[in-house]
């Protein structure tokens, strides 16, 4: 079990899979340290793009977010980010659940005139996909005119070909945090 860090929610339990070959969720002291950085959030549209436990978008949600998407291309993903949602009695228009790929999840945003504030980039760390996916968040008009983009990865990453007004990178062990500022 792991624990919403802040928030209305502050110190309720979610689960998740506990299989770290499928989910590496968020310490709590890092996802705390992730929104201190972000400061306030409230009213903004998040998009958890590989949710796992939906800890991120959770957390959003908790500390004031209108609405959190979230995207997993695993069903039983899904189903503990359904069951967490549940737990913690989060009504059903303050969130949206896709079970997509992350490119296919984009196009269906972008069908949708979707337009996000904050995203969450926290891919499987084999996988180095996540710079198309800014490229495509930016070519579809994902982003807000001042949204923020938070990757999590174990490399470091040179974002400096993006057009973000600033980059801050977190660094705690071996896991970079970059804060991305539009």
């Amino acid at each position: 079990m792991m624990r919403i860090v802040g928030g209305k929610y502050r110190h309720r339990l979610i689960k998740w899979s506990g299989d770290m070959a499928t989910t590496r969720p968020t310490k709590d002291r890092i996802r705390e340290a992730i929104f201190s950085a972000l400061g306030n959030i409230e009213g903004f549209n998040a998009l958890d793009l590989y949710a796992g436990s939906g800890a991120m978008g959770l957390e959003a949600l908790s500390r004031g977010c209108k609405k959190a998407s979230f995207v997993d291309s695993s069903k039983d993903a899904i189903k503990i980010i359904k069951d967490n949602l549940v737990s913690l009695s989060i009504n059903e228009n303050e969130y949206s659940l896709f079970n997509n790929k992350d490119i296919e999840a984009i196009d269906l945003f972008n069908k949708n005139n979707e337009c996000f504030d904050l995203i969450f980039l926290d891919p499987p760390y084999i996988d180095e996909g996540f710079l198309n996916i800014i490229n495509l968040l930016f070519n579809k008009d994902l982003l807000s005119k001042e949204a923020i983009i938070v990757v999590e990865t174990n490399k470091i990453q040179d974002f400096s070909n993006y057009q973000f007004s600033k980059i801050k990178e977190y660094k705690y062990g071996e896991i970079r945090v970059y804060i991305l500022r539009r």
